[in-house]
């Protein structure tokens, strides 16, 4: 016998059914082009592909096609495309947000050496500049909208030769992650090298460069292991966030119901799952990089787990003050200085200044 109460529930489920058609109903017919990031890492193997290629046009009920692909599978350095996005050759692109900094100088208010000593602050600091980000990209990229920000993990250092701490980088030739990342190297007396991420193993083999700044997980995955001996695991070139992008043209080509739709299904089920995802790759990267821990990902290496030292994060601190934000904060106006105090600044506690 079905009681009032089982009815109810059998219409409100019915009811709930009927309403996710009609909003998949409501979502444009219409294709979206996806260049991802680095196609040998497990941001775009775990999360970027299966998000573009195969949940968006599930979600959307068929009305949504994509093509995708990666930035260095198109010959690409990752550098240029949000220039190619602006010029209506890209729709949707994601790439490491210091690899444009030349072109948009507010994109490193986001990420700097030991800003975000941890996952949870680095989120938080996400979240605060989002507006700003927004707004550059919208400025810098013939209107441009951002979709998402998501993080690699920690950014730790990489040595082919001994080191006991932070101050042994002095005298080493070091490849950055990124401009600031060069800077506080300088800092600490090292030489900061700009060499393409899929260089970096060669020119550690061939001493080219000594040291080299990446994610632990990333540095797995590419084989920096078998060509480093030292694994030093402060957060030294931030987290190098991915920033994800649309094309201005394409996004007003989007009816308001796609866009919210859109935005929706890019946190729930890309930025949410990565974000809580960066721990644990973070952990993981530096057990496979060492031994010391479990390594699901293959054959761990047997690297040396530097410790870092308090005075070591003293040192950080002290340079991202006084050299890294006020440097910084002379490449960009003075309103993006302000909204970053506004922002950032009131997460971290930190003041940038002219």
């Amino acid at each position: 016998m079905i009681n009032k109460t089982h009815l109810t529930s059998a219409v409100a489920a019915v009811t709930l059914a009927l309403a996710g058609q009609a909003s998949a109903q409501e979502i444009d017919e219409t294709s979206i082009s996806y260049v991802g990031s680095w196609s040998s890492l497990s941001l775009y193997q775990n999360f970027e592909k299966p998000f573009w290629s195969e949940h968006i046009p599930e979600a959307s009920g068929g009305n949504i096609s994509t093509e995708v692909t990666t930035f260095d599978q198109m010959g690409l350095g990752g550098g240029e495309v949000y220039r190619l996005m602006a010029q209506n050759v890209i729709e949707v692109t994601s790439t490491v947000a210091d690899y444009a900094v030349q072109d948009a100088p507010e994109l490193e208010g986001l990420d700097m050496p030991m800003m975000a000593p941890d996952v949870e602050t680095a989120r938080k600091i996400a979240e605060a500049y989002w507006p700003v980000l927004d707004d550059a990209f919208s400025e810098r990229f013939d209107g441009a909208k951002v979709l998402a920000v998501v993080p690699y993990p920690s950014q730790v250092v990489f040595c082919n030769t001994e080191i006991s701490g932070l101050s042994d980088l002095a005298g080493k030739k070091v490849r950055a992650s990124g401009r600031t990342t060069a800077e506080f190297l300088e800092a600490l007396g090292a030489e900061g090298i700009t060499l393409n991420f899929s260089e970096v193993p060669g020119a550690l083999q061939r001493g080219v460069i000594d040291c080299a700044v990446t994610g632990s997980l990333s540095g797995y995955s590419s084989g920096w292991y078998e060509v480093s001996t030292h694994l030093y695991p402060l957060p030294v070139g931030g987290w190098d966030h991915v920033v994800t992008a649309m094309n201005g043209d394409k996004w007003q080509s989007l009816s308001p119901e796609t866009q919210e739709w859109l935005l929706k299904e890019v946190e729930e089920n890309y930025e949410e799952p990565v974000w809580s995802s960066a721990v644990a790759e973070t952990k993981e990267g530096i057990a496979c990089l060492t031994g010391q821990g479990e390594c699901s990902r293959g054959d761990p290496g047997n690297m040396v787990l530097v410790e870092a030292t308090e005075s070591d994060f003293e040192q950080v601190s002290r340079h991202l003050e006084e050299k890294l934000l006020p440097n910084w904060a002379a490449r960009v106006d003075q309103r993006w200085v302000d909204r970053w105090n506004e922002t950032i600044g009131s997460v971290t506690g930190l003041k940038a200044s002219k």
